[in-house]
């Protein structure tokens, strides 16, 4: 099996490194991931008809192949798919993202947009998060909470997933997305499969408006956080990471829905194109 390993961090994060190390009993792993952070990217390529992608050899102890990439993870992927690191990858796995990726950072996160972009081209994907002590912030977690991060039990998760995905691949191309509490695996409750929350584990409350000095007319724009919201329904990813639990959730495609029952748009078209 061959594994593509990226992240939204960057290839100097060592979450990656981790991961990548971790995927080494499964197949033939190829590191390719930003040369920067792009966290909160999504599924984001960029202005493909202004942007100048560029490959860089990159250097992850353990790892054969390891690539930095001059844009985003998802297109870090959809370069994959188009070949510029070989053969067809079968799987791809993204992270360990120092953050929990649930509830609405789902939207958001260039660790989960990397796969939802291996979806899209036929290829599985499995995206790993790691809650922060401190609750972090749309799914990220800055340098000084890191400190006491437990890589390898995110790892060992993610590890465990792939293991079983490698000698049973869902057939139609699937995203799986995983979210681990920050304790040794020993501590942990156990796991549950979860829908996706609404809430986040730390959301913006506020964003204040402050002049900037000697710019008139422009402004800074900074943001406010509220507290960790309290651990909810284990039902949810929120709630299961929350509580100490491995959260694993299958992300469905976005997909067409009836319109709500208060839209009059449907009727306004009908005026207008039978008139």
């Amino acid at each position: 099996m061959r594994i593509f390993v990226t992240n939204d961090d960057g290839i100097d994060s060592l979450g990656l490194h981790i991961l990548a190390r971790a995927m080494l009993p499964f197949g033939e792993v190829i590191v390719g991931a930003p040369d920067t952070e792009y966290s909160g990217a999504s599924s984001s390529f960029g202005a493909l008809h202004l942007i100048r992608p560029e490959l860089h050899k990159a250097n992850i102890e353990g790892i054969d192949e390891a690539w930095s990439i001059t844009g985003p993870p998802a297109l870090c992927v959809m370069f994959a798919r188009l070949g510029a690191f070989g053969e067809p990858f079968d799987l791809v796995v993204s992270g360990i993202n120092p953050g929990a990726n649930v509830g609405r950072s789902v939207y958001h996160s260039g660790t989960i947009g990397a796969c939802l972009t291996a979806r899209n081209g036929g290829i599985n994907g499995v995206a790993v998060s790691q809650a922060v002590d401190e609750g972090g912030y749309m799914g990220q977690g800055i340098e000084e909470m890191l400190k006491n991060q437990k890589w390898d039990s995110a790892a060992e998760i993610a590890a465990i997933a792939v293991e079983e995905m490698s000698t049973n691949l869902p057939k139609e191309a699937s995203v799986l997305n995983i979210n681990v509490p920050n304790l040794e695996l020993s501590e942990m409750k156990g796991w549950r499969e979860t829908k996706v929350g609404t809430d986040l584990i730390r959301q913006m409350t506020q964003v204040d408006i402050e002049p900037k000095i000697g710019h008139e007319g422009t402004f800074h724009l900074k943001l406010k956080w509220g507290e960790r919201i309290p651990p909810s329904s284990i039902e949810d990813d929120v709630g299961a990471v929350a509580n100490g639990y491995v959260s694993i959730s299958w992300l469905s495609r976005l997909i067409s829905q009836g319109p709500p029952i208060e839209s009059s748009v449907e009727g306004r078209f009908n005026s207008v194109f039978e008139s």
